[in-house]
């Protein structure tokens, strides 16, 4: 099987195409992989193999039709990873994200067409529901997106479903909660917080710190990702959570008591425009098709997770120079000290 994997030089995509290259999945022991990838500031060829078996590594944008095209033929699958993804960023340059998530979306289902793919993961967000008081989201709640970078991908799973309805692509859309675990942007909130307490720094935390997440181990959520590929069906959505769900306050502290620092190290900050107050999958439909259950308990991901970071200075070091380079924190958010928001 050769499966193409876009933004497979990210935290998520890279995960997925290493563990696939090691024979992580047997559903697909002798996969090859193409991994097309943009390489912006989320992007990292250091998280890839240098050389591997079965894989070929192409620095382009989905949104290149001429490259596309050209790329496609050949490929049995497409996983579709590549996204413009932090919402502050959103926020303040929407943009890019309406051009990637969108625009990049659509030039690879029609790609996909008209190579004749077999098959289509497009690998989406729990954000495209807004926010939820109370209970969990199933695949046929409205979709509320209170983002810029919400919308964008909100956008992308329609273009999506649209392309399976109109022209018959086996393409099926996954929606996640929120993942952490190695090799993670040291924009995201886990990161972000552990690189933070590594420095000497505080830890930034909007508002009262009760918005409420879904977290799940990237690990997890790659698994899910291929048991959509190849279980999964055409023309549906699977909700993939990880059950744990926890106010952004109990992260921090859980990160605090982990590197035995103060709680006086965490700062509030003004929360951002547009917060959502709670996340929550309702992922009983992919367990009842695929037999997916998260396998990795929160506090072990997160305790490895940190040690990790602690063990890899060199990596996210280099991850936090890079972005400071390319612009630094979003304009309404820099009371968050030098480095990215969560």
């Amino acid at each position: 099987m050769r499966i193409l994997v876009t933004g497979g030089a990210g935290f998520i995509g890279s995960h997925y195409v290493r563990t696939l290259l090691s024979g992580g999945y047997p559903q697909t022991p002798d996969a090859r992989v193409t991994v097309l990838d943009k390489l912006t500031y989320s992007g990292n060829r250091d998280n890839l193999p240098a050389a591997a078996p079965g894989l070929e590594f192409i620095h382009g944008d989905i949104c290149d039709t001429g490259l596309v095209r050209d790329l496609m033929p050949g490929h049995d699958a497409v996983v579709h990873f590549a996204a413009e993804s932090h919402v502050d960023r959103s926020i303040d340059a929407a943009g890019e994200f309406f051009r990637t998530n969108v625009v990049g979306t659509e030039v690879l289902l029609d790609a996909a067409v008209r190579a004749g793919v077999e098959r289509f993961v497009h690998v989406s967000t729990d954000e495209v529901y807004g926010s939820i008081a109370t209970g969990s989201w199933t695949e046929d709640w409205p979709l509320a997106p209170n983002s810029p970078y919400a919308a964008s991908k909100a956008g992308s799973d329609l273009v999506a479903r649209s392309y399976w309805r109109t022209h018959g692509l086996d393409v099926s859309i996954s929606r996640c909660s929120n993942n952490y675990g190695p090799h993670q942007h040291t924009e995201k909130l886990i990161p972000l917080f552990v690189t933070h307490l590594l420095e000497g720094r505080k830890v930034p935390l909007y508002g009262d710190g009760h918005n409420v997440r879904e977290w799940i181990h990237v690990d997890d959520h790659c698994r899910a990702v291929h048991l959509i590929l190849t279980r999964g069906r055409g023309g549906e959505i699977y909700n993939v959570g990880g059950g744990t769900e926890l106010p952004n306050t109990d992260i921090a502290h859980r990160v605090l008591d982990l590197l035995g620092a103060d709680p006086s190290a965490i700062q509030r900050v003004a929360d951002r425009p547009g917060h959502d107050d709670r996340y929550s999958l309702d992922g009983s439909k992919l367990r009842d098709e695929t037999g997916f259950v998260p396998e990795i308990p929160f506090a072990t991901g997160l305790r490895e997770t940190v040690d990790w970071y602690r063990n890899n200075p060199a990596w996210w070091k280099a991850v936090k120079r890079a972005a400071e380079r390319g612009g630094g924190a979003p304009a309404h958010a820099s009371v968050l000290l030098e480095g990215s928001t969560p």
